[in-house]
């Protein structure tokens, strides 16, 4: 076993080696507290979030569930649901949600990806640029689409042949420009949450009747 740990502003450590038991059992032990873990073939990173990411993260998720308002589009929300391809890779995104097949989940107060599609949907906030270990896994896992913002540039992935392409549309909000979405999470830390969430619903609102 192998492990090298990464300098906060997140704290992470990354290890090798470990069977999907331990995993599991680590997953049991942690239970709700603020750690994730994302498990890849034999590879375990854990994380603790920074304030930074739980903030951009909150942020982002509201800004989904705002365009789908607006955008009079259904939505589950499934947060950081622990997502599990048995014996081969696991996560828990920051923000996930089912988009298109709603209808699949709906009533479910569990997910099993045995027989249950991916979310279609998950929002990741990297600042510590770990994302490719975590494309990885989400391509393992059959997610259609993974936004992942760094801090400064929101990344919209798209499963194509079991890999991500990065794009300019997203196939759950295919009429809006979402990389825009950026300007706003550049505000997130300066300007009060309700009035930053307000801000970004007039623009919502101002992109779609352009559209009409």
């Amino acid at each position: 076993m192998t492990a090298q740990t990464i300098a906060p502003p997140e704290q992470i450590v990354q290890l090798s080696g470990i069977s999907w038991q331990t995993y599991e059992a680590l997953l049991a032990e942690i239970g709700d507290r603020q750690i994730r873990l994302t498990y890849n073939r034999g590879n375990l990173e854990i994380m603790v979030p920074s304030p930074e990411h739980e903030l951009y993260k909150k942020v982002m998720g509201r800004f989904v569930e705002t365009l789908a308002e607006e955008l009079e589009i259904n939505i589950a929300p499934r947060g950081s649901t622990t997502l599990k391809r048995p014996e081969l890779s696991g996560a828990e995104p920051d923000e996930c949600f089912y988009i298109q097949n709603i209808s699949a989940v709906k009533g479910k107060k569990r997910i099993d990806m045995n027989q249950d599609p991916p979310p279609d949907l998950v929002v990741e906030i990297d600042i510590t640029s770990r994302s490719e270990n975590t494309l990885q896994v989400y391509a393992a896992l059959g997610v259609p689409e993974v936004w992942i913002y760094n801090g400064s540039r929101l990344r919209i992935n798209r499963l194509e042949k079991g890999e991500y392409v990065e794009g300019e549309l997203s196939l759950a909000f295919p009429s809006l420009p979402i990389s825009e979405i950026v300007r706003f999470l550049e505000q997130a830390e300066t300007m009060e949450y309700l009035e930053l969430v307000k801000v970004f619903r007039n623009w919502v609102k101002s992109q779609i009747q352009q559209n009409q």
